[in-house]
């Protein structure tokens, strides 16, 4: 049921889109959907990720406040305003981005040129952009690889944040991409002052077209060197030197989602990410008001503004009071109490849940006191490794596309056609791990389980088929030290051979009649 009404609703939504463009240019429709875009809450959202995850958060902005006349809060300016930010939604960030994409993904395949060929490509800077581009996806719910040339002419990847893409898509389920608008800033002048510029880049199968927004208007973008607004993707120089544009057959955006529904992070932790910074801000206040932790009860003061007596108990510690033969003057106290240890419980109980919602783990879990075993270790990691599992999914699905990419560049490079290769991408995980139980269990499996399936479960190892290599190596070394040692050497001659043989105490090596070495017998 929900698969028709997903259909239906998509069906009615390109009818919408197809109605209005008929009664509409493509630029007025871009104009149109660019602006109700740009202020939409699903965009503003993916901004707010990014500021929580460079400590700007809301607290920032907060007033003191108080009960004024008729019951109306007015802000008051004479009170302490802590603003503290203990930020735990960048912990959970980092902490998932690092948990799938912080340790270096192995590439596998039959093809071992191929492989190599993509271990080329697939780099330490590219690693590097794909770790980003996890975090990316985490504070906006999905982000964008842009693949291109560099100046060396080498394929290169490109990361573009959530909130500046605007995609429109061809599916509901948002896997076939029928073209995007990039919105981003650029700073500039406009003569000797300073401006802000609002840059607007449509990508489709022919190629970039350069605008920049003037109030809600398109404007075609002259500013660049070749006076062009439209440009393909690729050019190339031809024998005879002139430029020649190309184009990719697919748009050149992969998106790269955290979670199917691409929801950012920040939806489903920032109430709790407030509720820390309110209840330390609170506390430090609480603690600053040290005039007013204590209600002052003023009998016959020599004055009446309260203003006056504050300030001259703040300045001179002392009150003077006036005493009127019966009438007793004084200062007597109410003191109010503040309670510590409420405050400290009820910010463990937020972090715990803030953790518990971003489907993170506890580094400071009870479960890792004295010499945990690794079946409590992976209960901890239980709820990230499920957020995990969804993550690498939509990664997959990313890899799916960027190998398209390179292969069509291998073959456009001459480098072989790789298509119909299979590959396989495996993430490894960073995940903590009893390293002494797991060594154990690889040596139990000696005899049971092959070589290549021991040490890739060894917690030591990154790429099993390299060690295989340095064992392999180090095996033959020590083969050659034993023989060395029993004074056989298949390069020696038969002589040599003999010698060697007389010297050891050993009988000499004898070959039968017709041997083409050296010292033929008959």
């Amino acid at each position: 049921m929900l698969d028709f009404v997903d259909f239906l609703t998509t069906k009615v939504n390109n009818l919408i889109k197809q109605g209005a463009r008929s009664r509409m240019s493509d630029k007025e429709f871009l104009e149109r959907e660019i602006a109700r875009w740009k202020n939409s809450p699903q965009r503003l959202l993916q901004i707010k990720g990014y500021l929580y995850y460079e400590s700007e958060h809301d607290i920032l902005a907060r007033k003191r406040t108080m009960i004024g006349e008729g019951g109306k809060l007015e802000i008051v300016e004479n009170l302490p305003n802590n603003r503290l930010i203990d930020n735990q939604y960048a912990k959970m960030v980092n902490q998932k981005a690092n948990y799938l994409l912080g340790q270096p993904f192995v590439v596998e395949g039959e093809n071992t040129q191929y492989v190599e060929l993509l271990k080329e490509v697939f780099g330490k800077r590219f690693m590097k952009t794909l770790k980003n581009g996890g975090k990316a996806a985490l504070n906006a719910g999905i982000a964008w690889l842009y693949p291109y040339y560099n100046e060396m002419g080498k394929l290169d990847f490109r990361l573009f944040p959530g909130y500046e893409i605007l995609p429109f898509w061809k599916d509901s389920e948002h896997t076939i991409l029928d073209f995007a608008v990039r919105l981003y800033l650029v700073e500039g002048y406009e003569g000797i002052t300073p401006k802000i510029y609002e840059k607007v880049e449509i990508y489709d199968l022919q190629g970039i077209h350069r605008f920049y927004l003037e109030g809600s208007r398109l404007v075609p973008d002259i500013s660049t060197e070749e006076e062009e607004y439209e440009s393909s993707y690729v050019t190339v120089m031809d024998k005879e030197g002139i430029a020649i544009g190309l184009n990719w057959e697919k748009i050149p955006l992969i998106p790269l989602k955290c979670n199917e529904q691409e929801i950012p992070l920040i939806k489903k932790v920032k109430t709790l990410q407030d509720g820390i910074n309110m209840m330390l801000s609170d506390f430090e206040n609480i603690m600053q008001e040290d005039s007013r932790n204590t209600i002052l009860v003023i009998k016959n003061y020599d004055g009446t503004d309260l203003g006056e007596f504050r300030r001259n108990l703040a300045t001179f510690g002392a009150v003077k009071v006036r005493y009127d033969g019966d009438t007793k003057g004084g200062v007597e106290t109410l003191e109010i109490t503040v309670n510590a240890e409420n405050y400290k419980s009820i910010l463990e109980i937020f972090k715990k849940a803030l953790i518990e919602n971003a489907m993170g783990y506890d580094a400071k879990d009870d479960r890792l006191s004295g010499n945990p075993n690794q079946m409590n270790i992976q209960s901890m990691y239980s709820d990230i490794d499920l957020d995990a599992n969804e993550m690498e999914t939509e990664f997959q699905a990313a890899f799916e596309e960027i190998l398209w990419f390179v292969n069509v560049h291998f073959a456009n490079m001459g480098q072989g056609e790789f298509e119909k290769e299979k590959i396989e991408i495996i993430f490894n995980r960073d995940i903590l791990i009893n390293e002494t139980e797991v060594i154990e269990n690889c040596q139990k499996s000696v005899g049971i389980l092959s070589d290549e399936t021991i040490i890739g479960q060894h917690p030591w190892i990154d790429d099993p088929k390299r060690e295989l290599k340095r064992l392999e190596k180090q095996q033959e070394k020590e083969q050659e030290e034993f023989e060395q040692q029993q004074g056989y050497n298949p390069f020696q001659t038969e002589r040599q051979q003999e010698k060697a043989g007389k010297q050891q105490g050993k009988a000499p090596i004898k070959k039968e009649v017709g041997s083409d070495s050296e010292g033929k017998e008959g």
